[in-house]
């Protein structure tokens, strides 16, 4: 099994990519190792990993975030090793499937919702992924759109540069009710 990495805008963030499916559909984000506790095998194994922080499982990839005390060279022949020994054993990712929660959204809002979505999964989410992240839906309420970025996209230094200049001006331009973007807390 050959795993490719590839940096990230994220300098603290690393993709892996094991060359097989990681997530039939959707992404996870493990901000901690008890967030995996009984939903991931994969992602309590890497949180056994000393300076391992954060988990984000993608369609083909995986993103590491690593601690601010070490470094990549120590780190990745680690996350490396317990990558392969999980695929190569044939674990599975996830124990089961763990419910997303539901965006906010004033029902006569549908049809604004649905662009907004249709724009983010069309021409926001592809990019972000390449980043080794995901972009998250999760309100949209008086012309405000709230979302949540993930994965190597999480605490970027152009995160919020990417929300408000990006994704902001692009979905003002496609939908006149978008009035503003904001990260959801």
């Amino acid at each position: 099994m050959f795993i490719q990495t590839e940096q990230t805008p994220n300098p603290a963030t690393l993709k892996f990519i094991p060359g097989k499916q990681v997530m039939e559909e959707g992404t996870l984000d493990y901000a901690t190792a008890e967030a995996a506790d009984g939903e991931s095998p994969l992602a309590e194994r890497l949180f056994q990993v000393d300076g391992v922080r954060a988990v984000f499982f993608g369609n083909d990839f995986i993103t590491i975030t690593k601690a601010d005390t070490v470094e990549w060279y120590e780190l990745k022949p680690a996350v490396l090793g317990t990558i392969m020994e999980h695929f190569t054993a044939g674990r599975p990712v996830l124990y089961e499937t763990a419910a997303a929660p539901e965006p906010v959204f004033d029902q006569e809002d549908n049809e604004i919702v649905r662009q907004i979505k249709e724009l983010l999964d069309t021409r926001v989410r592809p990019a972000v992924a390449q980043d080794g992240g995901d972009i998250v839906f999760h309100g949209f309420e008086q012309g405000v759109v709230y979302l949540t970025m993930r994965g190597a996209c999480a605490g970027c230094p152009s995160s919020t540069a990417t929300l408000k200049m990006g994704i902001e001006n692009m979905l003002r331009h496609y939908i006149p009710e978008v009035s503003e973007v904001r990260a959801a807390v």
